[in-house]
């Protein structure tokens, strides 16, 4: 039997600090079956080289987006593993998926980014 789908849907915005961007999400979490509430994440990016570093928001290290238009990158959180894949290569437009798995964790995870207003030149 499938699960069911949790749903996240919010804002993504990218906000210059003193070392570089914090990436924050904001939205409504839909767990199936319970009401919708509000969630919050922030995550500081950071170059280092042609990567970018993926902070926690306390500073702790997440993982590397190496450069490319597909990239891959994984976390230990013992006993749980995160492996992400990004795909840039329809940018402005970009996804992430995620698989977690291990004792306390194991889900898979779509998140799809677009612009709000695309630039046009003149």
């Amino acid at each position: 039997m499938a699960s069911e789908a949790l749903i996240f849907s919010g804002r993504v915005s990218y906000e210059p600090d003193d070392a570089g961007l914090t990436y924050r999400e904001e939205g409504l979490l839909r767990p199936p079956g319970r009401p919708a509430m509000q969630a919050e994440r922030r995550y500081l990016w950071r170059a280092s080289g042609d990567d970018i570093e993926v902070r926690f928001e306390d500073e702790r290290f997440f993982h590397t987006i190496p450069k490319g238009v597909y990239a891959t990158a994984t976390h230990d959180c013992v006993p749980d593993r995160y492996n992400v894949i990004y795909d840039f290569r329809s940018w402005p437009q970009w996804h992430s998926v995620w698989e977690v798995s291990g004792p306390r964790k194991d889900y898979r995870m779509l998140s799809m980014y677009r612009p709000e207003r695309q630039s046009r030149w003149l």
